[in-house]
This record gives structure tokens, sequence and C-alpha cells, in this order.
């Protein structure tokens, strides 16, 4: 049977359909958003309904370009056909470089968060003023390499801080503790700022990581694996362990 569009896309046009799109965190509860490259990309379109039946928040989709990072995933084409599955945010991490000719596509389809890295171009502050632009949210990622002080400038033109604690390219990889005095760091810029800025962690989270990456800081944690473990009849308890752990 063929599935019926949900219809809409871009973050303008899903905030009208869902309220729930784009929300701030609660205390001791943190978003949940669903890495697809953990997915079977055969059936993509049911993994996603079926993610956001499971309690899903956002759905975390990464992009990889084989030259940024050592593995190639998805384009806008991609995003545009999973649009239809879903009124939930769509978090769209760019792994890729040169980034700025691309971001049009990534919303086009259907972006609501575009987060990109400041290694990926010259002039990071030109990526995140073009994705605002276009009337999406802009974040910055930050690999385990990249220092904290990569943020100076930046914290009044990001609605969103990715802490990477793994090295990006692969999932299913482990936890780099260490991460969590980054994320702890962060944390407190966000504050400084009184600005309402997410701050997001993907790698390694799982039921067991993520009280301590809540407890860090952290609001919105990306987990692949340990949500799709199990096949789809074990997603909304996967969900549901992650978000229990804080």
């Amino acid at each position: 049977m063929a599935d019926a569009p949900i219809g809409g896309s871009g973050a303008q046009a899903l905030e009208a359909a869902d309220a729930t799109c784009y929300r701030p965190a609660m205390a001791n509860a943190p978003l949940i958003a669903p890495s697809i490259l953990a997915a079977d990309f055969a059936k993509l379109g049911e993994e996603i309904r079926a993610i956001d039946a499971a309690g899903a928040d956002w759905i975390h989709v990464d992009v990889m370009d084989g030259h940024f990072v050592p593995n190639i995933s998805l384009g806008p084409a991609i995003v545009k056909a999973i649009r239809p599955h879903t009124r939930k945010t769509f978090d769209v991490h760019l792994m890729i470089a040169p980034v700025d000719a691309y971001v049009g596509g990534f919303i086009e389809a259907g972006a609501d968060i575009v987060t990109v890295h400041p290694e990926a171009g010259p002039h990071v502050h030109r990526t995140l003023q073009l994705i605002r632009s276009l009337g999406a949210k802009a974040g910055v990622a930050l690999n385990p390499g990249t220092p904290v002080e990569a943020l100076d400038n930046l914290m009044d033109m990001v609605d969103l801080i990715l802490v990477m604690t793994v090295n990006p390219g692969f999932g299913g990889q482990a936890f780099i503790a260490s991460q969590l005095d980054k994320i702890a760091a962060v944390r407190k810029r966000i504050d400084a700022t009184g600005r309402a800025i997410h701050l997001e962690v993907d790698g390694g989270v799982t039921a067991e990581t993520s009280g301590r990456i809540v407890a860090a800081g952290a609001d919105v944690l990306v987990a692949g694996t340990a949500t799709f473990k199990g096949g789809s009849d074990a997603y909304a308890a996967n969900i549901a362990a992650i978000r229990a752990a804080n």
C-alpha cells in the first residue's frame, strides 16, 4: 500500500503543523533524536514512522561526503523522500566540505535544523547566516578534537550546539568520556548568553551513558544504534530507556 504523505516541509510549515517541532527540552527530560544512520535503509520511510510512533522527538539525519569524514550517506533527494513520513523536526547534521553550496538544497528538501562544522569552510559566520536566512535553525558541531573556543563569536548566531562524543563518520562507536568536560563547558557558555540554545550530544549515547551526558548539561540526545536495536517492536522501550536514565 502506498504511504499517504503527511504534508508540509521546512521549519515554518512543520511548526504550524506540530507544536512539538522545535520545543525547548524540560529539565531532566532530554529530547531524543534517533539517527537514521542506524536504520534499515531498505525501508527508511517505515523506520521513520516507527520511531515517530515510538516517541522520538526529532529525526537526526547524518550527511557525510567521504571527504570531510570517511563515510558516505545521503543527500537532499533522500531527505525530500522521507520528509512526508513524519511531522517531527528534521535535525540535519552536515559533515561535508565545502558546505555552503548544499545548504539550500537540504532546507528546501525539508531540514528544520542544519548543523555545520567550523572546519568545513573558511567563513562559518557566513554559513550560519545563510542557514538562518533560508528559514532554518542554525547549529554548529564540535568534533572531539575541536576546542570549545571555536564557539567564540558564534554564540549569538546559533540555535544549537552539537558536541560529538565520537569521531564522526560511523555509527556504533564507543562514547569518549573525556568529552563530558566539554559538554559542561559548552553548557556554561550557553547559560551565560541567556538564549535558548539547545545542547545536543551525538556519539555512544545509550541508556548507560545518557545520565552522565544530561548531568553535564545536554538537552538533546542523538541515539542511533541504541534506538534501532531489536527491531521496530523494541523502539519505544529503547527510547524510553534512554530518556529514563536521566
